[in-house]
């Protein structure tokens, strides 16, 4: 008996992202899986009387992209109304956000948290005529002397605070950061009220706890905006004891359960568990990771639970990522993790990755400069040559500044890395004043690192970013800069299908899905992702601009753009 399909798609591009780059003329979804794609004529001889037939009208058909380092749950908790908005264009200076604090405090209860997420000082005015004009306590202070306020950067390595929520968590001069951090003081000794990395917890763990229907909140309005950008699945990279904001990761797990088993979760869900925060030991790490309890899922291919975070370093931004080399102003920066002397910090990372390795979760390692990529990837060998088992896929997240070096030794173990395109387009220029012009157009290498043969696979890293991937496509085949138009690394492009293959199949691999998910192929799920452009005939600046019209989720409309 012949099969009919429930979908089929003609009249546009198929762009499987298979192994030969296949472009077909139409596909054909029946049930939850892809039953066939090929020529229009074959497609067409799929449809039955109760098939859909969807005119792609020109359009370009992907596989459903693959946000493969999304903070989900973060970013719906910093979109209003759970959070200010002090992001860049909504605020364009210190005095717009102090102002949008003073709205907010007049609302306020008596002591009251005010939170609000995404300042950058790059789009601050006062810091840009004056690079040391930095935000400080005493902005906040005077429209809110009584209420603790914290803002979190766009970058969420940073906070900006008033001074009752310093003197809440007992932070003054004698206060010593833990390692790897910074609280920036003035001429006195006396903090600013700007802290960075593990600094950052002692007052984050302040923040009300959130409750499930807060959290619930924030992952249905989040999914549902992932679906209008055809996103069909992401990796939330850290649930657990490790995250202070506010207790969002011990019950952040456990919301994704419920949502699937109420059948009201539109994206498939693979998680990282992050046992620790920033500064601490592998003692404490051990004992977090061996005391979680990973409940049962009731559909893997919806919410999986595969590997651990760590966080070993912080961003050049902060001058906080472990380089080789000097920054511009001096330093190298250091691992954020326990310990007196660098020996002792890398030792203590060594276990760390060990120690998941041998538990049996993949490894997802925060570093970006570096020092700390070469340390990450030669503990990764040595794990997995101590220990061996099969197809670990430890991987470095962002991965800035990779060198040629850990790509030899990622290609030979089958490591994989993590970038960020999104992240580069933003702050291409602001990174020469860090590192220097030649670093900043290397950063992100996405050529030499596919060359290499490492599986490159690519995250927005949101709220640090939107999750724009077709921005993030344009900005792999262009390296152009927001700000400026500026190229930074010309050498470090990549082709359309390249780009397109890091937010799909690539993201597929790390997940350990690339046999079910990631490209368009025949028993694959039927995961979509519909655009009203012709991608292979636009010119790449003008690849954001397209329109996605449908995203599917195995084989069911999640998102459908009106005509």
């Amino acid at each position: 008996m012949k099969r009919y399909a429930d979908i089929i798609y003609v009249n546009g591009s198929v762009l499987t992202i298979d192994e030969n780059s296949t472009v077909a003329e139409g596909l054909a979804i029946a049930g939850d899986e892809i039953l066939a794609v090929g020529e229009r004529q074959e497609i067409e001889r799929l449809a039955g009387p109760n098939t859909r037939v969807v005119d792609m009208r020109g359009g370009t058909l992907l596989p459903g992209i693959n946000d493969s380092h999304l903070h989900t749950i973060s970013w719906g908790l910093t979109r209003p109304p759970l959070s200010l908005d002090v992001s860049y264009p909504a605020v364009t200076s210190i005095a717009d956000i102090t102002r949008v604090v003073a709205d907010a405090v007049a609302e306020a209860e008596p002591g009251q948290w005010i939170v609000g997420a995404g300042w950058d000082l790059g789009y601050l005015e006062e810091y840009r005529e004056n690079p040391d004009r930095m935000p400080t306590r005493h902005d906040l202070d005077a429209v809110s002397p009584d209420n603790p306020v914290h803002l979190q950067d766009f970058s969420y390595h940073t906070i900006w605070v008033n001074s009752r929520a310093l003197e809440l968590a007992g932070i003054d001069e004698n206060t010593v950061p833990p390692p790897g951090s910074t609280i920036l003081t003035d001429d006195g000794g006396r903090p600013i009220g700007v802290l960075s990395e593990g600094a950052q917890h002692a007052i984050a763990a302040l923040l009300p706890p959130l409750n499930d229907e807060v959290r619930e909140a924030a992952v249905l309005s989040a999914v549902a905006e992932l679906n209008a950008l055809g996103i069909t699945s992401f990796t939330e990279p850290g649930l657990g004891p490790g995250d202070k904001s506010g207790g969002m990761g011990e019950g952040g797990l456990a919301t994704y359960h419920r949502l699937l088993e109420e059948g009201r979760l539109n994206a498939r869900v693979t998680a990282l568990l992050l046992p620790v925060s920033m500064s601490s030991s592998y003692a404490d790490f051990a004992a977090e990771l061996d005391a979680m309890t990973v409940p049962p899922t009731k559909d893997p291919r919806m919410v999986n639970v595969v590997g651990v975070k760590i966080l070993a370093d912080g961003i050049p931004p902060n001058k906080t990522a472990w380089m080789h080399d000097h920054y511009v102003s001096g330093g190298c920066g250091e691992l954020t993790v326990a310990g007196e002397t660098d020996e002792e910090r890398v030792a203590q990372l060594n276990q760390m990755i060990t120690h998941a390795h041998r538990a049996g979760y993949q490894a997802g390692v925060h570093i970006t400069g570096d020092r700390g990529i070469d340390a990450v990837v030669d503990a990764f060998s040595a794990a997995v040559s101590e220990h061996p088992r099969q197809d670990s896929r430890h991987y470095v997240i962002h991965g800035d500044f990779l060198t040629a070096r850990s790509m030899r030794i990622c290609a030979e173990y089958g490591f994989g890395v993590n970038m960020n395109p999104t992240i580069k387009w933003t702050i291409a220029d602001l990174e020469e004043q860090f590192v220097g012009a030649e670093r900043a157009a290397y950063e992100w290498p996405y050529r030499d690192a596919i060359d290499a043969g490492i599986n490159v696979a690519s995250g927005s890293d949101a709220p640090v970013t939107e999750p724009d991937w077709l921005q993030g496509v344009s900005t792999m085949m262009l390296r152009e800069s927001k700000a400026s138009g500026k190229v930074s690394g010309e050498d470090q492009c990549i082709t359309l299908t390249e780009a397109l293959r890091t937010y799909t199949a690539a993201g597929a691999w790390q997940d350990f899905a690339e046999d079910w998910k990631g490209t368009l192929e025949p028993g694959k799920v039927a995961d979509l992702c519909l655009l009203d452009q012709d991608l292979l005939s636009l010119d790449p600046h003008d690849i954001p601009r397209a329109t996605v019209r449908m995203t599917v989720l195995g084989g069911r409309v999640v998102h459908e753009r009106e005509s």
